[in-house]
Formats: C-alpha cells, sequence, structure tokens
C-alpha cells in the first residue's frame, strides 16, 4: 500500500508504484503524518482488479443499448461465455462502483484497460492503483463486500490477453537513448509538464473549462502515448484538478471522464517520446 491524497485519487509520493510497502513501521510512518487515502498498486500486489462504472445506456447502442452500469455488461458477458458472474472480494466505490479483486494469472502481466472488456468496464494491473476501502472522496466511502480474492476466471484473463496497456501501440513503453533525454532531466521536465497540466485545469475560468480539460488531457495523452506515464496516472492527476468543476453549470463526472477519455486517447494517437531540444539544450 501507499498513501494518496485526502478525498483524492492523487498519489501523495513519487514512485509509488515501487514505493508501496507492506513493511508495518513504514505504513505506520506514512499514516501517523495524515489521514491519507489508501493506495494498492494492483499489479505489484498480483492482483488485477476489475472497476465497473456506473451510467446510463451506452450512446453507441448496439449490443450494450439497454446496460445501465459495467455489473450488468459483465454479466452479459459472462452470459455469453457460459460462465457464472464472478464471485470475488469486491470494493463499493462513492460513485456507486464496484471493484472486483481477482489475482493475477501465473505468467501473465496485466495491465490497465480502457473499455477492452465493454463499455463501463476498466481494469486496473501493472501500472495502475485502486483505492482500497476506507478511503473517501467528497461523494463518501470506499465499502468493501468482504469474500475471498478469488483467481481471474480463464475466460476474463483471455479476452485481457494482449488487451493491455503494454500491448497497445499507441501506449508502449520505449527507451530513449539519447544521454540529454534519460534520467532527471526527462523526469523533471515530465513532472514540470503534469504539475503545469493541473494547473491550468484547477484555474480554468467557467466557460472555458471543457476546451481547458480536453486540451490538457490531449497534451498528457501524447506522453502517455510514449509511454513516459501511464494513462492511470495522467487521468487521476486532471480528475483531482477538475473536481471543483462538478455541479456548476451542469458540469458533471461522467462529462469530466469523458472529456480526460477522449483527450488522452487523441493524444496518445500523437505520442511525443523526447523532450523538446532547445530545452533538453538549455538544461
Amino acid at each position: 500500500m501507499f498513501p494518496v491524497r485526502p478525498y483524492a485519487k492523487v498519489p501523495a509520493i513519487t514512485g509509488w508504484e515501487d514505493a508501496a510497502t507492506t513493511d508495518p513501521d513504514q505504513i505506520t510512518e506514512w499514516w501517523a503524518t495524515r489521514g491519507w487515502n489508501i493506495g494498492i498498486p494492483a499489479g505489484r500486489a498480483g492482483l488485477l482488479v476489475i472497476d465497473l462504472d456506473r451510467g446510463g445506456p451506452d450512446p453507441a447502442g448496439g449490443q450494450w443499448a439497454g446496460a445501465v452500469d459495467g455489473t450488468e455488461v459483465l454479466a452479459n458477458l459472462a452470459a455469453a461465455a457460459g460462465e457464472p458472474l464472478p464471485a470475488t472480494y469486491a470494493v463499493l466505490s462513492p460513485s456507486g462502483g464496484r471493484h472486483f479483486y481477482f489475482h493475477q494469472p501465473d505468467g501473465v502481466r496485466l495491465r490497465n484497460t480502457q473499455a477492452a472488456l465493454g463499455p463501463l468496464i476498466d481494469t486496473r494491473g501493472h501500472g495502475g492503483f485502486v483505492l482500497a476501502a476506507g478511503s473517501q472522496l467528497p461523494g463518501g466511502t470506499y465499502r468493501e463486500l468482504p469474500r475471498p480474492v478469488a483467481a481471474l476466471p480463464g475466460w476474463l484473463a483471455a479476452a485481457l490477453t494482449d488487451r493491455s496497456e503494454a500491448d497497445t501501440p499507441a501506449t508502449t513503453r520505449r527507451t530513449v537513448d539519447e544521454p540529454a533525454q534519460s534520467g532527471w532531466r526527462l523526469q523533471a521536465y515530465l513532472r514540470a509538464v503534469v504539475e503545469g497540466e493541473r494547473r491550468n485545469v484547477a484555474a480554468a475560468p467557467v466557460g472555458q473549462r471543457h476546451r481547458t480539460l480536453l486540451r490538457a488531457a490531449r497534451r498528457l495523452g501524447q506522453w502517455v502515448g510514449g509511454g513516459a506515464i501511464t494513462a492511470h496516472e495522467a487521468r487521476a492527476v486532471l480528475t483531482d484538478a477538475a473536481g471543483h468543476f462538478l455541479g456548476v453549470e451542469g458540469y458533471t463526472a461522467r462529462q469530466v471522464d469523458r472529456d480526460i477519455s477522449d483527450g488522452l486517447a487523441y493524444g496518445a494517437r500523437r505520442p511525443r517520446h523526447r523532450i523538446p531540444h532547445r530545452i533538453a539544450a538549455d538544461e
């Protein structure tokens, strides 16, 4: 586990996936200072978490036209596969969604996906995290539905194989060979980019919020496409920055999520892998 900012989904430490620990002394030290939310690095914990969102009828129609939430979509997928809806440890989110926890299959490193199984279903694996039961957002508390964590069913593992972020060309991590592009220079530049977009979104005035959030998501999406940051990390930062949009001039959580998804997808199709030459040279 690792600390996440209170009432938010943003990690409170850098390098959270590597820094996460089960060491009770470190955990006590972290939580002695503040009432952090609880982050679980899914893949490092050996988990694949299926995130089932609440929503409405799929606007695209088709086979999902009548589905109203991710749980219904997953039940339909299970029925089509001739399997029961998986029974495993679950967590209810404040928005009414559900997180189903499964053990990762042996010999497979499943990463994150977005709508790969169907609408209103994301997954968190290697490179992603979830908030544990007991964590709080402005809308409420994450609550557990206690059961033993089950193994990921074979039909779901097969459906997710080759669909994770690690296997998607737009999000494949790349190694940058040039010395000026590696190490602290690149990391410092990326931190500045992410923080800059966070500030832009947080400061966006009414009437400019949709455009500002979409532009920020597109810019971060380029670095997601280049493999420098994960889609989950970019989404967490932007969602937190746009939190005060909700309820103002009809802006909803679903609209925030749609703007971020659209922007990240657009940017990922135009990946960036390098610091601009002038900046790299100046540093």
